[in-house]
């Protein structure tokens, strides 16, 4: 334990442990199932604003073995003094979040970002005791008292991989994908209703760049959300969008819909592709 706490921070290193002493799991091998996670999630993020100046947040989370995390996903709350604190979904034994709400501040999504190779990422973590990209989102929505704390907590603290952060608030304009290297942004791109972007889509590739044909969830949630529109976006159109093929496909494991201003319509759903 006082081994593991020289390269990760509390209360990571203490909830690892605990787990794997439940459940007869090596050490070593619970802290891989953690880290290498955190580098292979493939992703659809929406962020968007209605009319009336509401910010809804929606995610699918994509991963090759769709049926075991299927069977391991959970909705989680961390409670302080009685209260939630914040909440999330994320798979059972794994410490981090990659989708996440503290009502009545902020939610986040965060998707993978391709960029260096798996020995960069152990570098950054066991030399340079940078954060895993999942424990800033959950550090986050722990510490950040607002939006904009948050997206400075989520842009500028060192990660072991690139990655992109997606955060909604709770007031107009409050939307913004963040592009991430290890040290630092490598882009951030708001909200601007006023100029027509009332919603942005982040999949898995740089939104100033064209995504490959094989892989082009983006094209299809931006048809989606136009020919819905504005006035209509709303926590059940917004999952008939992440339900659009193929931003909904064989590898989708959940979609989770939300809004911090409406924390208790924090919703997830296991999918198959139908």
């Amino acid at each position: 334990m006082a081994q593991l706490e020289v390269f990760m921070p509390q209360p990571f290193a203490g909830e690892i442990a605990g787990m794997c002493k439940a459940l007869g799991v090596d050490l070593g091998d619970g802290l891989l199932l953690n880290l290498a996670y955190e580098s292979t999630a493939f992703c659809t993020s929406i962020v968007a604003q209605d009319d009336k100046g509401n910010i809804y947040h929606g995610r699918n989370l994509d991963y090759a073995f769709v049926d075991i995390l299927s069977k391991i996903t959970v909705d989680v709350q961390f409670l302080k003094g009685g209260q939630v604190a914040y909440q999330g979904t994320t798979f059972l034994g794994y410490v981090g979040l990659w989708t996440g709400q503290s009502p009545h501040k902020f939610t986040i999504s965060g998707n993978e970002r391709e960029g260096g190779s798996w020995w960069e990422n152990a570098i950054a973590a066991f030399l340079n005791r940078n954060y895993p990209v999942s424990w800033l989102v959950r550090d986050t929505l722990s510490e950040a008292e607002d939006f904009q704390a948050a997206v400075l907590r989520l842009a500028s603290i060192p990660i072991i991989a690139e990655v992109y952060y997606i955060v909604g608030g709770v007031s107009p304009k409050e939307g913004m994908v963040i592009t991430r290297n290890r040290r630092g942004p490598a882009d951030l791109w708001p909200l601007n209703p006023l100029d027509g972007e009332w919603f942005h889509v982040e999949t898995n590739y740089d939104h100033w760049t064209t995504p490959p044909p094989c892989d082009d969830r983006r094209t299809a949630a931006i048809k989606a959300l136009n020919a819905t529109g504005q006035h209509n976006i709303n926590f059940d159109t917004l999952f008939k969008v992440l339900s659009v093929k193929p931003v909904l496909n064989n590898n989708t494991v959940y979609t989770t819909v939300m809004s911090a201003a409406l924390p208790d319509r924090y919703q997830t759903w296991m999918r198959t592709e139908e």
